[in-house]
């Protein structure tokens, strides 16, 4: 015969068994959002966290695969190594200089282009049309096309120069032409991008403000400045933010147009990074040049969202 206090404590256990159950199949907000969240918590895990985790590692050790040695924990010396490497502050400067130039070039091209795509045209869809093209060229494809134009001898650039009474130019025998060739080639490619989400936050602004506007008697250079601009920033913040990042990472367009050359004149940081873990196989090197790479561009990130909590 089961005494009252074991009745109690058995009514107790199925009670919360069956508060569990119901828990489970008729969540609160609360859980329901972490049971959704989960897997993707799990997979951002897997392909971000630890990858990143596994960088920073190996960056503390000397792990070459030409050497035959087996990985040793070197501390900070690959880092040491870095501040005494000539070729690391010119790439990093060169990665600087093209994101400096690069992002506001492809930021003012990408408004002009959002701007005249926002126009009421009675066909629409050519014109847009005409803005994905450039940002759906692979970047490689995009390098190519354009090393063939900014050919000395035969390409459209220095033909144009020529038919014009100008002398044509030898674009990537010099460090300066060879420069500002890439830097042309880049904002043509990502100004098509900027275009196209600048273009969607002009879809969200009320056509009644440019009403108003006009009734109050604002030219377009006013509403342009106090309408528009305005209320574009957060949509232009979020370009920068993704354009800022990727011009940090440029690689494909230098590397197919001139390899780094005139010498390493053109060199960018993540150049520099693929050559010395694929080409000369010093993983542990290049991991720290990619963990200052990282560091960039999470610092860089850190600044535009400071910069959207300040004004939200």
């Amino acid at each position: 015969m089961a005494t009252a206090s074991e009745t109690t404590l058995v009514t107790t256990r199925n009670e919360s068994g069956t508060k569990w159950w119901t828990r489970f199949l008729d969540p609160s907000e609360g859980t329901l959002a972490a049971l959704l969240l989960l897997p993707t918590a799990l997979l951002l895990t897997l392909i971000i966290v630890y990858p990143v985790c596994r960088l920073i590692w190996t960056s503390f050790q000397n792990l070459s695969l030409t050497s035959g040695l087996p990985a040793s924990f070197a501390g900070l010396e690959n880092y040491s190594l870095m501040l005494d490497d000539p070729v690391f502050w010119e790439t990093t400067w060169n990665t600087v200089l093209i994101t400096l130039i690069t992002v506001p070039g492809a930021l003012l091209v990408g408004l002009a282009l959002a701007l005249m795509a926002n126009l009421p045209f009675n066909v629409k869809w050519p014109v847009r049309l005409s803005l994905l093209i450039p940002w759906a060229l692979p970047l490689s494809f995009a390098g190519l096309i354009f090393a063939w134009f900014f050919h000395s001898e035969y390409g459209v650039v220095n033909d144009v120069l020529r038919r014009i009474g100008f002398e044509g130019v030898i674009w990537f025998n010099s460090a300066n032409w060879a420069f500002a060739a890439i830097c042309l080639t880049i904002i043509w490619k990502t100004s098509s991008f900027m275009a196209l989400i600048i273009l969607a936050g002009l879809q969200t602004i009320p056509r009644s403000l440019y009403e108003a506007a006009d009734v109050d008697g604002a030219g377009r250079l006013r509403q342009f400045f106090e309408i528009t601009l305005p209320l574009l920033k957060p949509a232009i913040v979020v370009a920068l933010i993704f354009r800022t990042i990727t011009a940090l990472q440029t690689f494909d367009i230098p590397f197919t147009m001139t390899r780094g050359g005139p010498g390493t004149s053109t060199a960018t940081l993540a150049m520099y990074i693929h050559q010395n873990t694929v080409d000369f196989l010093d993983l542990g090197y290049g991991s720290a040049l990619a963990v200052v790479m990282f560091v960039l561009s999470m610092g860089v990130t850190a600044v535009y969202l400071r910069m959207i909590r300040a004004r939200g």
